[in-house]
């Protein structure tokens, strides 16, 4: 496990203007995603040389069919975590050990009409909500909460409504 990389990856904290965040469930993909009815925060993987800033935009497109956002912060590191033994093999082809991933809170300045789970021909999630930033740890999946925790730590000055 240790030979393999970790995936890059980027990670979006979405606030609507009341200071909540978006949160989505994972659809279920026969034979591609172990992680089907998990809630978390749209994320994605960074293409070869793309800028981590715009990889987070496209990702918010693809995955929620919404770009109506701006970057109102990032975390400077990027954060890594592994992957459970009994999914090394199974997630991402087996290519990767985990992720490394660089969060950003965004700021959503649409409507909720807006969001479009249906935008990609194999939607990543099949429900989504809004909700308080310091609630989303307890959604998250066991192996990814302490990023969960730092990122809602981090990101914790975003979630009061903008002036």
């Amino acid at each position: 496990m240790t030979d393999l990389p970790y995936r890059p990856n980027v990670g979006a904290v979405l606030f609507n203007p009341a200071g909540l965040v978006f949160v989505a469930r994972r659809a279920p993909h026969p034979g591609r995603d172990t992680a089907a009815g998990a809630w978390q925060f749209p994320q994605g993987g960074l293409d070869k040389h793309e800028d981590p800033r715009t990889a987070v935009l496209r990702e918010l497109a693809e995955e929620i069919g919404t770009d109506r956002a701006e970057i109102i912060g990032e975390i400077p590191d990027w954060l890594t975590y592994d992957l459970p033994v009994h999914l090394i093999g199974v997630a991402w082809k087996g290519k990767y050990r985990g992720q490394t991933q660089k969060w950003f809170a965004l700021r959503f300045w649409g409507d909720d009409a807006d969001i479009r789970l249906d935008a990609d021909d194999h939607p990543e999630f099949d429900i989504w909500r809004w909700m308080p930033l310091a609630e989303t740890p307890l959604l998250a999946v066991d192996f990814k909460r302490p990023i969960y925790d730092r990122v809602a730590a981090e990101f914790a000055r975003f979630a009061t409504t903008p002036a």
